[in-house]
């Protein structure tokens, strides 16, 4: 094939059979919507199951509030840190399509096993007046479950945004441009999926009973099966570029093999193929930085290269170049922790916190605490288009780029609106706790008399918070990868969520820990109208301004990668 045919796309994308991806049958948005609809059914099934799960564990295997709490987000927490599993065989050795094909199908095990804890006698806890009491092996048998669901969830979750990007050849501009509006839209599915989950599927789990409410998102993962294969014909393909941790490896190898060896002043003398494209398979030729000079010491040439050459002793400038992508982007990754610990909170404290408010609308019906995440929800899906349609063009003409805001100042204005969201939990928190002490119901087990319907601002800022952080995240970290490791990416980038959810564990712990202390009740007791998760959400809103001021500073440092074909604006 000619390099130069306009028929074929230009980044290296082939179609299912192997050949090179026609531009006009292949790709682009005719590809997206069965990836869309693939994700809007996952994240449905994903968040019909997990919004709710803190009081399936309280409720039906009669685990108290801290106890609880750990559990969902520990879980929750592997669900993120399994994403680097699946990132590394579809970088590897399968690719993306065939790593979610293969983890849909570990998924939908666990969805249905998970059903089955909760419906088929022997399986399911033996409850008497409300009040459950599970076995060990009953337990044991839901965590099975759980975490068939966490391998699942992992292999899928860093390939479905990368192989949706993967419709769009960077070469071409007017795709490049729409490969910006495809992150903002394949969140917008995200909360479909999520907006149908925190309410219909949350009622049937009140309601209706677990069996049910566990069994709707097995079928819908089913559907989202079926979704992903008939686009098959229409998607591209980028080859997988063998292991990115043995290429790793060997930089870090090589450089130390060659401590004593001098980094010419001339990089142009620093080894690298002469053919167009690199050795990788799939990815393009990467500029040589001024950054981590250390690691350039892999492809200094010696006399012992010159005889015979050792990947191992011997690296390109763009395998050296990949290693420092991945080392300049983990401060980034880092300081996205603390985002994520604020917004598990929506699955944990947001809802022990609603638990205790009044839910009634109208005289006959209740909405359940878990399902106000509707509203983080609808802040998303209304937040996509005003952000795609209005904020990016008035943006555009202040600054001059294409995106409006760099993928940087996008995250960073999340993480500020994280903070807002955090005091927004404690002021609620603070006038709740007035009420129940002006009402003297520190013992009471009815609802404190005030609508769970003041906790929408604090999920309405998280959601907003997720529009600027996360999709920001999602779009810097694909952009910023090597060719070749950008499932790797996109699975260092969500686990921020892993890392935030261990640390709100890890946080949820340590203050109780040191609240109980000499017979106290703590932050966080069983019954809230004797705490104070108001100071934990203080603790959560002082951390995430240092954060922020952290943040501010790193992406002042932070160097964007550029290939050796690329001379376009960097945003």
């Amino acid at each position: 094939m000619d390099g130069t045919d306009d028929r074929y796309t230009k980044d290296g994308t082939t179609d299912i059979h192997g050949n090179p991806a026609v531009r006009k049958d292949t790709g682009n948005w005719r590809a997206c919507p069965y990836i869309l609809a693939n994700k809007c059914c996952e994240r449905l099934a994903y968040y019909g199951m997990s919004t709710n799960l803190v009081n399936y564990m309280k409720d039906r295997l009669h685990q108290g509030n801290t106890t609880a709490s750990n559990n969902v987000t520990n879980w929750s927490g592997t669900c993120y840190i399994m994403t680097l599993l699946g990132a590394f065989v579809a970088d590897s050795y399968l690719g993306r399509y065939w790593t979610i094909a293969s983890f849909m199908t570990v998924y939908i095990i666990g969805l249905t096993f998970l059903t089955m804890t909760a419906s088929v006698k022997g399986m399911e806890p033996t409850c008497h007046d409300g009040v459950c009491d599970p076995t060990r092996a009953q337990t044991a048998m839901v965590f099975v479950a759980l975490y068939l669901i966490a391998l699942g969830t992992g292999g899928i979750k860093p390939c479905v945004s990368s192989f949706g990007a993967d419709q769009f050849d960077e070469s071409d501009e007017s795709e490049k441009k729409r490969k910006s509006s495809f992150f903002n839209w394949f969140y917008f599915s995200i909360n479909v999926g999520a907006l149908v989950a925190s309410s219909m599927l949350v009622w049937i789990q009140t309601n209706v009973g677990w069996g049910w409410g566990f069994g709707i998102p097995a079928v819908v993962m089913a559907i989202a099966v079926v979704s992903f294969f008939l686009g098959t014909p229409l998607y591209r393909h980028q080859k997988p570029g063998g292991s990115p941790v043995t290429r790793v490896a060997q930089v870090i190898v090589a450089s130390l093999r060659k401590t004593g060896a001098k980094v010419p002043d001339d990089k142009s003398l620093l080894f690298e193929v002469a053919e167009k494209e690199s050795v990788i398979h799939g990815s393009r030729k990467l500029e040589h930085t001024d950054k981590l000079k250390f690691l350039d010491k892999a492809a200094v040439v010696t006399r012992e290269d010159e005889n015979c050459v050792n990947s191992w002793r011997l690296c390109t400038v763009t395998q050296v170049e990949e290693l420092k992508s991945i080392v300049r982007l983990l401060p980034i990754l880092a300081s996205g922790v603390l985002f994520a610990t604020t917004y598990s909170q929506m699955g944990t404290m947001f809802v022990l916190q609603g638990n205790t408010l009044d839910p009634r609308m109208g005289p006959h019906f209740e909405i359940p605490a878990a399902s106000l995440s509707i509203f983080d929800t609808i802040s998303v899906i209304v937040w996509v288009p005003i952000y795609d349609r209005m904020i990016v063009p008035v943006a555009r003409r202040f600054t001059g780029r294409e995106r409006g805001f760099t993928q940087l100042t996008r995250m960073g204005i999340g993480l500020g609106i994280s903070i807002l969201a955090m005091l927004s939990a404690g002021i609620m928190e603070v006038v709740r706790l007035h009420i129940v002490a002006s009402h003297n119901l520190y013992d009471s087990e009815d609802y404190v008399p005030i609508s769970i319907f003041w906790q929408i601002p604090q999920y309405f800022l998280v959601g907003a918070a997720e529009i600027f952080t996360f999709i920001g995240q999602l779009e810097f970290f694909y952009d910023q990868a090597p060719d070749a490791m950008r499932s790797l990416c996109s699975a260092l980038s969500l686990t921020t969520v892993a890392l935030g959810n261990y640390l709100s564990s890890l946080l949820v712990t340590i203050v109780t820990g040191i609240t109980t202390r000499n017979g106290r009740l703590g932050w966080i007791p069983g019954n809230l109208n004797r705490g104070h998760i108001d100071y934990f959400f203080w603790l959560l809103a002082i951390l995430s301004t240092v954060n922020l001021m952290v943040y501010l500073l790193i992406a002042n440092w932070y160097t964007y990668k550029k290939t050796t074909d690329d001379d376009n604006e960097l945003q």
